[in-house]
């Protein structure tokens, strides 16, 4: 058995970098999780940490901004999430890595103040943003509740990407935004769509004006919209989710028919995928939420 696992999700634009302020950050954090009693995680969009107001260089915002994860500033985090007794997602940030690239990297820490997880974007907007690709995907387990994947904003247009973290057991999907074009309308019908094909929570999380233009939603497993918040202002989006609920999804079916995770017969044979120059391999596929 699980519990249900309360989610905050705070639109908001990136108004202090942490570097300049990071006392603004923690205020606002501590703003929230009082305004929200018993909330378990918390999470901010893409950048919030390290975005850039519109008249500054991008690129320079990010040399300047880029920290190796287990600095300072992850130190502050660290404590911030322990001091709170939450999961703490603060959106992504410019992680200087050790080979001396730079990653846009979305941290997750524990109510107990350790770093749990963290995901280096595998699809930067080109050619718009240049951080570094990172090459892997990341799952983390909510004692008690659950499995979440994380994505990052453009991610979510790939259908490897949520496919894979359901693969690898997520029940929840949090995407972190910071989209301020008018695609968002397509983002939110990906996010239904990605949750319907991987029968999996979806939490798109973009940010407020002028970074973002909101339109925040979380969809359940079989692509009914839970809760959205409105465009373009700050607003936090809270919800209740069962998160056994994708795995009941998955066993029963969507409207109790469909079975994405199970369709193939005892002995079908290794589907060939070009494109990828691999297989799916039924028996693997099989296994789908628990590899």
């Amino acid at each position: 058995m699980t519990a249900p696992l309360s989610i905050a999700l705070v639109q908001t634009a990136a108004r202090h970098h942490t570097a300049e302020d990071p006392d603004a950050f923690a205020a606002d954090v501590r703003r929230v999780a009082e305004a929200y009693p018993g909330v378990h995680l918390l999470a901010y969009p893409e950048l919030h940490l390290c975005g850039h107001e519109p008249e500054e260089d991008p690129a320079a915002v990010m040399t300047a901004a880029a920290r190796p994860l287990d600095g300072p500033r992850g130190t502050r985090l660290a404590a911030l999430a322990r001091e709170l007794g939450i999961w703490l997602v603060p959106g992504s940030v410019y992680e200087k890595g050790a080979d001396g690239r730079i990653y846009n990297t979305a941290p997750v820490y524990s109510p107990t103040g350790e770093r749990v997880a963290a995901y280096r974007k595998i699809f930067p907007w080109r050619p718009h943003e240049t951080t570094a690709a990172g090459s892997s995907f990341v799952v983390f387990d909510v004692a008690g509740h659950g499995r979440v994947g994380l994505t990052i904003c453009y991610d979510a247009w790939f259908p490897e990407t949520t496919r894979h973290l359901a693969w690898q057991g997520a029940d929840l999907v949090l995407n972190l935004v910071r989209t301020p074009t008018a695609d968002r309308a397509q983002e939110v019908v990906l996010a239904q769509a990605n949750a319907i094909v991987n029968q999996v929570f979806m939490a798109s999380l973009n940010a407020a004006s002028p970074d973002g233009v909101g339109r925040s939603l979380v969809v359940d497993p079989e692509g009914h919209t839970r809760a959205e918040a409105g465009p373009r202002a700050d607003e936090v989006l809270t919800d209740v989710l069962d998160l056994a609920e994708a795995r009941r999804v998955r066993t029963r079916g969507t409207a109790g028919l469909t079975r994405v995770w199970d369709p193939f017969e005892e002995g079908d044979t290794p589907l060939e995928l070009p494109l990828y120059a691999g297989r799916i391999d039924p028996e693997r596929w099989r296994r789908g939420g628990r590899p």
